[in-house]
């Protein structure tokens, strides 16, 4: 593998339900030579969200986010980690109320995030001729650590894993335990591009050789049974 290009698709309108996501990302494509075959396209949670009208006006942001928790893990006052009806666990269940439409607003997690991930494929392949692994990232914190990174909640085109169980290391030892989060690491390496604040909602990935496969985002959940801190 040589050097990784990420490219931001800047000029995306605001996002509206029941706007066509797909067409506005293709849109931004153009400008910057479309789509080839390997490359990644990770895209916000939020323009995700918006468009397929997961958007509430609300007073009540906690209970919206108890709502929408299948689990509720710790709370301490306003603050609620839950495991969301996806198996994610994160803060307010992924109820969010930045970047929304004006003062009163929160943002929630697509339903389906692969569905929506596979869905954006399929549009920009039939515009392009070549599909994109298509990775849906949103903000995560991190238990132990300071500081959030964006994580992999909905995939298409890849497998979200890596497993390198079985290969050798640069001594020849076997690996017994080495399993790459690539979605992960790809959402992360996107948000540095993407930002907060820059009105940037997908990058492109260039360079990158996405292991042959297909998987969901699911699979990077850790299963209960394995779960040191349930």
């Amino acid at each position: 593998m040589g050097e990784l290009r990420m490219t931001p698709l800047e000029g995306v309108p605001e996002v509206r339900p029941g706007d066509d996501l797909g067409a506005l990302l293709g849109d931004a494509l153009e400008p910057v030579g479309g789509l080839e075959e390997g490359d990644v396209l990770v895209v916000a949670q939020k323009v995700v969200s918006k468009s397929e009208g997961r958007i509430e006006e609300t007073n009540d942001p906690l209970g919206v986010s108890l709502r929408e928790a299948r689990a509720v893990r710790r709370i301490r006052g306003d603050l609620v980690i839950a495991e969301t009806e996806h198996g994610f666990v994160c803060a307010s269940a992924g109820v969010d109320r930045s970047n929304t439409p004006g003062e009163g607003w929160v943002v929630l997690l697509p339903r389906d995030p692969d569905a929506s991930a596979r869905g954006i494929r399929a549009a920009l392949a039939r515009r392009f001729g070549a599909a994109p692994a298509v990775i849906v990232s949103d903000s995560f914190g991190r238990a132990w650590r300071q500081g959030t990174t964006d994580v992999a909640i909905g995939v298409a085109g890849l497998s979200p894993l890596l497993d390198l169980r079985g290969a050798k290391d640069t001594r020849g030892r076997e690996l017994e335990a080495t399993v790459i989060a690539i979605a992960d690491e790809l959402a992360g390496a996107a948000e540095l591009v993407m930002g907060k604040a820059r009105r940037v909602p997908a990058v492109r990935i260039r360079g990158y050789r996405v292991p042959p496969g297909d998987g969901s985002a699911r699979d990077l959940v850790m299963p209960r049974e394995r779960d040191l801190f349930p």
